[in-house]
């Protein structure tokens, strides 16, 4: 079992893993959810803290409050995103990015999407210093990314207790999709609604698809990846039909692939350095895709005046 959960990866995995973790937070308190910061203008009598709000405890929020939250938020969360000082960068952003999800679920309504998002950021510190591209493997990488995966996977198996749990069986031949169709459905949801038990099917198939879900680990590599694919497009078709996105979630499910293939900045630079000798700087073009590749050999031989 210890082996399982620190199965080495890549450096570079979560090298990658963590830019785009870090570059979604960023993302989140400016287009996602902009929304907490009007939260303080409701009366702190609605505010309702979770559980761990209470236990702790954290202060009714104010604009002052949330305001310092998101502006020291932001650029620590860019700065994240390089991979430097990933310890001490790493838990400021957790602790700010925590009680910006408490302010944010404390009054009346929590998204389970962020569930995964948050145990990564919980133990993105503890996976130490990684390079981009880097092959080296290291375990406590794989530990962080494999925690994370079960975060994801516990998402959808939850998600299903909680059905079954509150709903019961009416849950599955109940008017749910039916509800979410009429209240937030588009175009492609009114086709499918159209069809006869279509629907109903779909719910037997949410809560079987969710409790199997972590079946996903018994997989082999190539079958594990055409199944995260599996969950992919689950939610592009829940996005394309009731407009749910679940991008937290999505962001987190990242966990499962070989991100250590994604090197932008490399292919930005092969992109230039092309663009630049077809526009005849073949020269500057050849130096700027040889910069990262590996000497192919040693020096060359010094030469001489010839003697006769």
């Amino acid at each position: 079992m210890t082996g399982w959960l620190t199965e080495a990866v890549p450096r570079g995995r979560i090298a990658a893993f963590r830019t785009l973790v870090y570059l979604f937070v960023a993302a989140d308190l400016v287009f996602f959810t902009p929304w907490v910061r009007t939260r303080v203008s409701v009366p702190g009598e609605l505010y309702q803290p979770l559980l761990v709000g209470r236990v702790l405890p954290l202060p009714t929020p104010t604009p002052a409050l949330v305001a310092v939250i998101f502006w020291a938020l932001l650029p620590l969360a860019l700065l994240a995103a390089t991979g430097r000082a990933p310890r001490l960068l790493g838990w400021a952003v957790f602790a700010l990015y925590f009680e910006w999800m408490i302010v944010a679920m404390s009054y009346g309504k929590v998204d389970h999407d962020r569930f995964g998002l948050l145990v990564a950021l919980a133990v993105l510190p503890a996976a130490g210093r990684a390079r981009h591209g880097d092959p080296t493997r290291s375990e406590a990488a794989g530990w962080a990314l494999r925690v994370t995966q079960i975060a994801v996977i516990c998402t959808y198996f939850l998600a299903a207790w909680a059905k079954l749990r509150f709903g019961g069986l009416d849950w599955l031949t109940g008017s749910v999709l039916a509800r979410a169709v009429i209240r937030r459905g588009t175009e492609l949801a009114d086709l499918i609604a159209g069809v006869p038990y279509l629907l109903i099917a779909a719910q037997f198939g949410i809560v079987a698809f969710e409790l199997l879900s972590p079946a996903i680990f018994l997989l082999r590599e190539r079958w594990r990846l055409q199944a995260i694919g599996f969950f992919y497009s689950f939610h592009l078709v829940t996005m394309a039909t009731i407009t749910i996105s679940f991008a937290p979630h999505l962001v987190a499910m990242t966990s499962f692939l070989p991100l250590e293939r994604v090197r932008p900045v490399v292919w930005a630079r092969r992109l230039v350095g092309n663009r630049r000798g077809r526009d005849g700087g073949g020269t500057a073009g050849a130096r700027a895709v040889a910069a990262d590749a590996p000497p192919l050999g040693g020096p060359a031989p010094a030469v001489g005046p010839a003697r006769g």
